[in-house]
């Protein structure tokens, strides 16, 4: 049996294809892409290999099809220092896929196809609840079934686990998984979602007020990641932002994941979050500088010299 991991991570894992164009299409339109490539990727592989590039002792809890990507995205997070043993296969589909367009700045538009994150049902937690139920911190998304998330946030919070939810995609969620979970960590648009309000209507000054509406559901924290201007975070009675260094982004992918791995990290090394989210912040924007999701995560030392030098 495995040695316990300081961080487990349940979620998803998708085989990324990316394509690199000056511009997104309109809708009907046809734009020539000036690159084409395949990268590991998933919300929650991603934030495993984030967590342990930064040296954390990591777990992936997830599924992946009986398919030659699969196998890949085992090996390649594998690769990066996580636990894969827990990941399981289903052989009745294939692996989950994410279509993704980068534009010039470095935006991105992106659809998945779940394939066997999608058949990750609850019951299938079940090898693995006695490595959720000792970890320091649990790491949720949204790209698995709802029920499989609220089955892992439950075993976790019930033995005493710090659990992160990052809600992505952007979904309605029950208040009794708010209600399980440490802190949210929603983007500007996941954040209006939760709060049932167009993300084009609300400037930064509504972020607290919306952000206190999570914790009026239940969250007992709310870290708000606002990209290039930083990170909010948000309690009952008080906020503070954090400003995120200066970078020039290459790509956008998975700058929150990295963030959310960083987080966990610094978390789980019993940090004040007054630290966490600094170095946090740090590890995603080192993460746009870089094309690819998992590629992208930066290591411990890159992160740490970053942060030295940054202003």
């Amino acid at each position: 049996m495995s040695a316990p991991s300081s961080i487990v991570v349940v979620g998803s894992l998708n085989a990324d294809l990316v394509v690199g164009v000056s511009r997104f299409a309109s809708p009907g339109e046809t734009v020539t892409g000036h690159r084409f490539d395949v990268f590991p990727g998933g919300k929650g592989g991603n934030q495993a290999a984030a967590a342990a590039r930064l040296g954390a002792s990591v777990a992936m809890i997830g599924q992946v099809g009986a398919d030659s990507q699969g196998a890949w995205l085992r090996q390649s997070l594998a690769g990066t220092g996580a636990d894969v043993s827990l990941v399981s296969v289903d052989e009745s589909v294939s692996s989950g896929v994410a279509l993704i367009t980068t534009d010039a700045s470095g935006q991105n538009t992106i659809v998945v196809v779940p394939g066997a994150n999608g058949t990750f049902a609850p019951e299938r937690l079940a090898p693995a609840v006695s490595r959720l139920k000792a970890a320091r911190v649990v790491l949720l998304q949204l790209e698995i079934p709802l029920a499989t998330v609220e089955r892992a946030a439950a075993d976790a919070r019930s033995a005493g686990a710090i659990v992160l939810l990052d809600p992505a995609p952007a979904r309605a969620i029950p208040d009794q998984l708010i209600a399980l979970v440490s802190i949210v960590t929603p983007n500007e648009t996941e954040l209006a979602s939760l709060a049932g309000v167009p993300a084009d209507t609300f400037a930064d000054d509504d972020v607290d007020a919306l952000a206190r509406g999570l914790i009026g559901r239940g969250a007992a924290e709310v870290i708000v990641k606002l990209g290039a201007r930083g990170a909010r975070h948000v309690t009952r009675h008080e906020s503070r932002h954090y400003a995120a260094p200066s970078v020039t982004a290459v790509d956008t992918t998975a700058a929150g994941d990295a963030f959310n791995g960083a987080l966990a990290v610094a978390l789980a090394e019993d940090r004040r979050l007054e630290d966490a989210i600094p170095f946090a912040c740090a590890a995603g924007a080192l993460s746009v500088t870089r094309p690819g999701a998992q590629p992208s995560m930066p290591a411990r030392e890159a992160v740490l010299a970053f942060l030295r030098g940054a202003p």
